[in-house]
């Protein structure tokens, strides 16, 4: 048997008391496209970034086309050869340069072309995307003018341009559509001919079944195993991600449904909203499950009017609304718990009194000043009842935990007495104990006859918290099932873009 071009073996890599890798393994052969798969927190991320430089193992050894290598920062993989093509491109470009200069970028600030021409700079940048086929793109404009897919091009023929060896491509299909990932996948498979070794990670196992020859699968920082794309299928792959330990921890809930809540008709918004139709009850928590990139967040910022839809209709309560803006949703009852809570949902500079009065000033004002005894009273309350750790309603926010910050920008709402709640990834970030906290919060609202919507990529807390599920992917519902109906298994292959037989 041929050594594999590139190795890593019993790679172990710690945060504190976190064991993130636990004697991981990963091969990769030369001009292969080979998948890294795996739920949240199966790190997947953290292996690719012991390879790119991101971080240094602390045990294991990485060896590259034979040799054993030390990967100490971005800049040493890169001189190996190892490059990696985030989904959030913008980060990687530099929006105001030409695409000329973002494709020749490392060779200019390694030095080498110090002194290059304009002209050698753009022939040299237009040959380098002619080796992907691409004629379409010119490299003399600036980088902020591309679509996303174009950023993507102009980074992978970056990597062409310093011979790259291995291109690791993590979730490089989320933000685009479906036309553009065809387009993306041609490219990868030119990259193949070529000799490059390509690294794909995603959550859509039919686009890892077409692109990919192998797939390894990782859980809780270790391998699971790798496996033949043309000797295997979905629902094998599916179970050897999520194993045989699950088992669901949250109680039964006896309720009962009132009326129907919310009516959502056909809504459409961009390529990740798309004709979407479903309602929630009183008393009702609905769970909107999907994988990265299915389309989650946009649908919970278009219900509440971020961006609001272009087609369709909603209703509460038998009224139809157009909700255009965010003061229109929280008017008509509807709000929302952004999954960005630092940058969307609080203000973390500021105390504790004051996140917690501010949804409802009014509220909390006479005449043109506040009422800072009422304000301070209602941060107490919200401390007690949600059990939050802090030693004042003064303390600011950036001194409290992320579970403690949560619970913050949950609780700040009920002083509307809102009837609809939106909960978009509400555990990111969330310690085991304040998990628990929110999810009996969530379980007291849906109690007092409110209708919960749980966005989450989290399956066992979709499982786990809801009376119904409604599992996206791509931007439309492509499954609802009732909660004797849903299993792991059955969530995961409908997220996925599978189909039961």
């Amino acid at each position: 048997m041929l050594n594999p071009f590139l190795s890593m073996k019993a790679i172990d890599k710690s945060f504190g008391n976190v064991n993130a890798l636990k004697n991981a393994e990963f091969e990769l052969k030369k001009g292969e496209v080979h998948a890294l798969l795996g739920v949240n927190g199966a790190g997947k991320s953290t292996l690719m970034k012991v390879l790119s430089g991101v971080y240094e193992q602390d045990v294991g050894e990485i060896l590259l086309e034979g040799e054993r290598i030390r990967i100490r920062s971005p800049k040493v993989a890169k001189e190996f050869g190892i490059y990696c093509v985030y989904q959030e491109v913008d980060t990687a470009i530099v929006a105001e340069l030409s695409v000329a200069e973002n494709i020749l970028l490392d060779k200019i600030v390694a030095g080498s072309n110090m002194f290059i021409s304009k002209k050698k700079l753009n022939r040299e940048a237009r040959n380098a995307l002619k080796q992907l086929q691409v004629v379409n793109i010119s490299v003399e404009i600036p980088a902020f003018m591309l679509s996303l897919a174009e950023k993507q091009l102009v980074l992978i023929a970056r990597a062409l341009v310093s011979s790259a060896k291995v291109i690791i491509f993590d979730e490089p299909t989320a933000p685009l559509s479906l036309n553009e990932s065809t387009k993306l996948f041609s490219v990868i498979k030119k990259l193949k001919a070529t000799g490059v070794g390509c690294i794909f990670i995603s959550h859509r196992l039919p686009e890892v079944f077409e692109i990919c020859d192998r797939m390894t699968v990782m859980a809780e920082g270790t391998l699971v195993g790798t496996y033949n794309t043309s000797e295997t299928n979905q629902e094998d792959i599916v179970e050897a991600m999520l194993g045989t330990s699950y088992s669901k921890d949250f109680p039964a809930r006896k309720h009962v449904l009132g009326n129907t809540l919310l009516r959502v008709k056909n809504i459409s918004r961009g390529e990740k909203v798309r004709d979407i139709s479903f309602q929630v009850s009183e008393g009702e928590i609905v769970g909107i499950v999907g994988l990265v990139g299915a389309g989650k967040t946009e649908l919970a910022k278009t219900l509440f009017g971020y961006s609001p839809y272009t087609e369709g209709s909603m209703e509460i309560l038998g009224n139809t609304l157009k909700i255009k803006h965010p003061k229109d949703a929280i008017k008509a009852g509807l709000v929302l718990i952004p999954e960005e809570r630092r940058k969307e949902g609080l203000f973390v500079q500021e105390s504790l009194r004051t996140n917690a009065s501010f949804p409802n000033l009014q509220n909390f004002s006479r005449l043109l000043f506040m009422d800072k005894k009422k304000e301070k009273s209602f941060a107490k309350e919200i401390i007690k009842r949600l059990q939050i750790k802090t030693s004042s309603t003064e303390t600011p926010l950036v001194y409290l935990s992320g579970g403690n910050q949560q619970k913050v920008a949950i609780g700040k709402w009920t002083s509307l007495d809102s009837s609809l709640y939106l909960f978009d990834e509400p555990t990111k970030g969330v310690d085991i104990g304040a998990k628990a906290d929110i999810y009996r919060m969530i379980r007291e609202f849906a109690e007092k006859g409110k209708g919960c919507l749980y966005f989450s990529s989290e399956i066992h807390e979709v499982l786990g918290i809801s009376d119904r599920i409604l599992v996206m992917y791509d931007g439309h519902i492509v499954k609802e099932l009732s909660r004797k109906e849903a299993t792991q298994e059955r969530i995961l292959l409908y997220a996925s873009g599978g189909k039961e037989e």
